[in-house]
């Protein structure tokens, strides 16, 4: 029926659709003045000033401050308000679970981790993401129930006709098909589960390297050796969450690993993983190889031998690029992307050094020609990620103002 909230074209959607722009205007630029808004939306002065007015009601924007420095007198400035809504992420490790708690700004707020060493079952996997949860919630001022939605982050990925992580036999306690109905019975908001490779790839699409691609892998190397596919500008995530699990790939140079999943390894894996990079360096008799855990040696070192022209080291990092763009070689030539990713400690400590010799070997071993660039989200990405997933929905929900 003509008028109705839904029907496209009524007054009502249209003025939410003006809403939203402005909206995510002020999200973008900052604190906008009437006029100024009325240019970018295209929207004349009177109606700016009632979609201001109506989103100052709704409690949606705040007037803050005055411009200054201009002939004439000072206009009112208008920002999103913060508090308007809240989002979490968690990003789920063998060793810890991290929690964040963002603002509609994407503001952090509150943060808080929780140690999570040795094994555990799913009671103690709900006890963990809850302490995590509502440890970064107090540290933000808020109560549980402001939270309007949280995507957790975990490695592997769930699968969605049995519900069971898969391709993560790493995380323990994790692997329950109780699990996720456990944590929907103690936590009030929408739940989103997300392979943690992806998440990267959305904070890189939103904040980062990627800003404007909408074809592009990201390829992740820290604890694990994986990708995430956006296509089109969406993620390809494949029939079982699978896409994108390139440590399992056969690649030349590395023995055939069977029964992939339960050796959570595969050849892409073994050839140019984390754990190869200590590895390599004994065999080219490098010398000071730090000890500790083998991604932080591994980041250690490639930043080591990025700084160095000749020797042991600069054989280390032009053997570790030829073994990058081995396993690369194969991913483009599939999907034939417009630009490749590099993130994760192990190839971000390479900076445009790293990037380069991986650039020329891949020009070498595939016929087609991504541009390579590192990462630009490097401060928790795999958090950030899933908190800009989560932010995205919760935008959604709480600037529609059609309802």
């Amino acid at each position: 029926m003509a008028g109705t909230a839904g029907t496209p074209g009524t007054p009502r959607v249209l003025r939410a659709m003006n809403d939203r722009a402005a909206l995510d205007l002020l999200l973008a630029h900052g604190p906008l003045s009437r006029t100024r808004i009325g240019k970018l939306t295209g929207l004349s002065k009177p109606t700016a000033s009632q979609l201001l007015s109506r989103l100052e009601a709704a409690g949606l924007v705040l007037a803050t401050g005055t411009t200054e420095g201009r002939p004439g007198p000072n206009a009112q400035l208008y920002e999103v308000n913060p508090a308007a809504g809240h989002a979490a992420g968690l990003d789920v490790t063998p060793e810890r679970v991290l929690a964040a708690v963002a603002d509609i700004t994407g503001r952090t707020i509150g943060a808080y981790e929780v140690p999570t060493p040795g094994r555990k079952g799913a009671g103690t996997v709900v006890r963990q993401v809850t302490e995590a949860l509502d440890g970064a919630v107090k540290a933000a001022g808020l109560a549980r129930d402001d939270v309007r939605r949280l995507v957790v982050a975990t490695p592997g990925a769930f699968d969605p006709t049995t519900g069971r992580l898969r391709y993560a036999s790493h995380l323990p306690g994790w692997h329950s098909p109780a699990l996720l109905d456990d944590l929907a019975a103690v936590l009030p908001m929408p739940v989103e589960y997300e392979n943690d490779v992806n998440l990267v790839a959305v904070a890189e699409q939103r904040l980062g390297a990627a800003r404007g691609h909408e074809d592009f892998v990201l390829l992740w190397n820290e604890g694990g050796l994986g990708a995430a596919l956006v296509l089109g500008g969406r993620l390809h995530r494949g029939w079982t969450g699978g896409a994108g699990e390139v440590g399992f790939l056969p690649v030349p140079g590395a023995p055939l690993v069977r029964q992939v999943t339960k050796a959570n390894s595969g050849g892409y894996q073994e050839l140019a993983g984390s754990q190869a990079v200590p590895r390599l360096a004994r065999e080219l008799g490098v010398t000071g190889i730090p000890s500790g855990p083998y991604a932080e040696t591994a980041a250690a070192l490639v930043a080591r031998a990025a700084a160095e022209e000749d020797g042991p080291l600069r054989e280390l990092l032009a053997t570790y690029a030829t073994r990058l763009a081995t396993g690369l070689a194969s991913l483009v030539s599939v999907l034939d992307p417009e630009l490749v990713v590099l993130s994760g400690a192990s190839l971000t400590a390479g900076g445009e050094v790293l990037r380069a010799l991986v650039q020329a070997e891949l020009a070498e071993l595939a016929a087609s020609r991504p541009k390579l660039v590192v990462g630009g989200v490097t401060e928790q990405p795999v958090l950030r990620g899933a908190l800009e997933s989560a932010l995205a929905a919760t935008r959604d929900e709480v600037f529609d103002t059609s309802r």
